[in-house]
């Protein structure tokens, strides 16, 4: 549709329709048909007078109606144009939009000559517009921090953005909303589909709707309900991000549409040519080839569906002003006759858009169909998702047997999937995403709670890979609030130190809970939203110091796989030890619960720059020798997942003729992991005592850490080299860098550092 002098040049593609017409409304009532009389190979088109931007539409399209040949025309059903960039207002069901009788044994096989345009969102007709240049920030892959959410969950419940611009892209782009994002250090965001959707036939009566748009109809234009504004509205809330330096990607849906299978409703391309723009099955195309588990799945590899799909991807690129795409099943994307193949026509096609090619794509690597887990099969350039990275970092966590060797995996950059990108930041690593529970569920719930679905607790996955900490959902005892708060805090610095680009799901940061509900698609309510006035900000402080940390220290994300190969300078890349310093061996990787592992990365200036990070996944507390020193360096601590907000920043000092006085000895009983037991919650006292003073640093002090469940450290003072700690049920990690004298002074003779038993 494109606007020209004197009215309107249409085009509508449709290999097996015998006649489109153009319905034009005004108000409630269609006002003109005009058919479009002529035809060039498959494309019907023609020239309207008198037609203006602004001007509401429909299409209809003639032809058989033959469910078992897969023809399924039917003009009394009005059609949305595949093409439209604009919707006078949102998809809501009707019994009339169905093309077929409803109720009988095969419904679909009888037309229903109801007319559905009553019901049917109409597309506007919009004048031309140039958007104008796009000043994308262009984050290096190495340096991304990706934070997936909704638009309407992200601002739904921000007090401080103006109640009429909640839940839409106008919110989005508030001051309010923007400087969230940019005070937790996230670099781009994700942002769940937005094309108009539709919701699936089986929620309205149970007085549901979809809350996250996994369901197009209009893959041209974004939701009335999330853009009111149109494209202006996108643009400048996408502009907005842009000026703080955040990338914005968009999730899309290019594998089915929101007409599901043969007893869904006609909406557009059924109605178009149903057995063009749709993968039918050979042997019956009365019924659709569903690879998404979704009812239907739409042929890229053919043209005219390609041509829709490319199109539609550089509008959102243009208009919106976007920074790439996440691609919803992708591997139905490239799937072709001879199964999934890299080079398929239209990931060939993207590869030499000149629009796209430059963007950042990223693949959800697999779909339900035929070889349809292809994480690593995409192209080099190409980011994919990283399952194998969420589940076993789950379940190390969780206490699982032999999880030590998968973690290590994960850590270096799932090489055993991605080795032929040759970059480990294309494998986006997440722990939690919009599927499944909230990073804040994930420790609080053994399993899914999802009676709010109208479908009796069936719908979502059982494997969550969850625990509960002896209560299923909330509690009120401080010592399970305490060690889920401690779990939190493991989990996002596991993410943030491992090779890859990371993930943070909406609210992971915020401890947001959907009560349990691993399958909130249907919920349209708090559970999806993100309540800005109950933040856990002690959480959010933790998680931008964590990001901060990432982003601080090349050895936390230089863009290559770790091999312990050492560099040019002799210090390997990674270094697997044990929690005594000596080196991991074959039997230490099967049975072990505790990890240290030594990044190292080139720096600045020549210089090295090494982070350690000890994990302890066990429920035992055990010394840990801190790493090697090379002279001139210390470790520092600057994260610690056992302490509130992230524990202090202190030095590590070196052995010396003065041992601590006296290590306190722990309670020998231990709750088991996923018994259920309550966790006691005795303390203890550790006191050491202080070196006399050096004349390199005045007074300097012993240090020490107790139970805990993830530290990270970074940074060094003091020429010092290591000395033994006493370490929980925790990571624990320290970087080393160059000798910096303490400018602190510590004179007393000893020091007291009390810490709680349980994790």
């Amino acid at each position: 549709m494109s606007v020209v002098d004197g009215g309107i040049n249409v085009a509508v593609y449709s290999a097996h329709a015998t006649a489109i017409d153009l319905c034009l409304f005004e108000g409630g009532a269609e006002v003109a048909r005009v058919s479009l009389t002529e035809r060039t190979g498959d494309v019907f088109h023609g020239f309207v007078a008198g037609v203006v931007a602004g001007q509401r539409y429909g299409l209809r399209a003639h032809g058989p109606f033959d469910p078992r040949a897969g023809h399924r025309f039917n003009p009394a059903k009005l059609l949305l144009d595949p093409y439209a960039t604009r919707l006078d207002g949102p998809f809501v069901l009707h019994p009339s939009q169905f093309s077929h009788r409803l109720g009988d044994a095969d419904a679909d096989l009888g037309a229903d000559q109801v007319d559905s345009a009553r019901y049917v969102p109409k597309a506007v007709v919009e004048a031309p517009v140039d958007p104008g240049p796009v000043m994308r920030p262009r984050v290096p892959w190495d340096r991304t921090v990706v934070y997936e959410c909704q638009v309407k969950g992200f601002t739904a419940l921000h007090e401080r953005v103006p109640e009429a611009i909640r839940g839409t892209f106008g919110g989005l782009g508030h001051p309010a909303a923007v400087d969230y994002l940019k005070r937790l250090g996230v670099t781009t965001l994700e942002i769940l589909p937005a094309m108009a959707w539709v919701d699936e036939r089986h929620l309205p009566p149970l007085g549901l709707t979809n809350a996250w748009g996994y369901n197009p109809i209009a893959f041209h234009a974004p939701d009335p309900r999330l853009a009111p504004g149109g494209w202006a509205e996108v643009r400048a809330a996408v502009a907005a991000l842009h000026a703080a330096g955040i990338e914005v990607i968009l999730d899309v849906v290019l594998n089915h549409s929101g007409e599901s299978d043969e007893l869904g409703p006609t909406l557009s391309l059924r109605g178009l040519d149903n057995a063009r723009y749709y993968r039918l099955r050979r042997d019956d195309p009365r019924y659709y080839v569903n690879d998404t588990g979704c009812g239907n799945t739409l042929p890229v590899d053919r043209p005219a569906m390609m041509r829709l799909a490319l199109d539609a991807l550089r509008t959102w690129a243009v208009r919106a002003g976007l920074d790439g795409f996440r691609f919803d099943l992708a591997a139905t994307l490239g799937r072709t006759g001879s199964g999934f193949d890299p080079d398929s026509p239209f990931l060939s096609a993207l590869a030499q858009d000149p629009v796209l090619r430059d963007l950042k794509l990223i693949a959800e690597p697999w779909d339900i169909g035929p070889g349809g887990y292809q994480p690593g099969g995409f192209p080099a350039v190409w980011g994919e998702w990283n399952d194998k990275f969420r589940d076993d970092v789950r379940r190390f966590w969780r206490g699982d047997d032999h999880k030590v060797g998968a973690l290590a995996t994960r850590l270096a950059g799932s090489s055993d999937l991605f080795w032929a990108k040759r970059r480990p930041s294309r494998s986006v690593n997440f722990i939690v995403a919009h599927d499944g529970f909230s990073l804040a569920d994930l420790v609080a719930y053994q399993g899914k709670h999802n009676d709010a679905n109208g479908e009796a607790n069936r719908d979502g996955t059982d494997d969550n890979a969850s625990w509960n900490h002896g209560v299923e959902g909330d509690s009120d005892d401080p010592a399970i609030i305490a060690a889920r708060r401690r779990d939190l805090q493991a989990l996002i610095a596991t993410l943030m130190v491992a090779r890859g680009t990371p993930m943070l799901g909406m609210g992971a940061e915020a401890g947001r809970s959907q009560d349990g509900n691993n399958n909130a698609y249907a919920q349209d309510n708090r559970l999806n939203w993100l309540d800005h006035g109950a933040i856990d900000t002690g959480l959010y402080d933790f998680t931008r110091r964590a990001i901060a940390l990432r982003r601080d220290h090349p050895a936390l994300r230089t863009d290559h796989f770790l091999t312990g190969a050492p560099g040019s300078d002799g210090v390997p890349d990674v270094e697997w030890l044990r929690l005594d310093g000596q080196a991991m061996t074959e039997g230490d990787w099967g049975g072990a619960d505790a990890l240290v592992a030594v990044f190292a990365a080139p720096a600045e200036q020549g210089t090295i720059d090494r982070v350690a990070v000890l994990l302890n996944r066990g429920w035992r507390e055990w010394t840990a020798v801190p790493p090697w020193n090379r002279p001139g360096h210390a470790w520092h601590q600057v994260l610690d997942s056992g302490a509130e907000g992230g524990g202090r920043t202190w030095s590590w000092p070196a052995p010396s003729p003065w041992a601590p006085a006296a290590w306190s000895s722990w309670p020998s009983v231990l709750p088991t992991p996923g018994s259920g037991a309550a966790c006691p919650r005795p303390t203890s006292w550790i006191a050491t005592p202080a070196p006399p003073a050096s004349p390199r640093t005045g007074g300097m002090r012993w240090a020490a850490i107790t139970r805990c469940r993830m530290t990270v450290s970074a940074r060094c003072w003091g020429p010092w080299g290591w000395m033994p700690i006493p370490m929980g049920r925790c990571a624990m990690g320290w970087s080393n860098c160059r000798t910096t004298a303490l400018s602190a002074r510590y004179p007393a003779r000893w020091w007291r550092l009390r810490a709680n038993r349980c994790a």
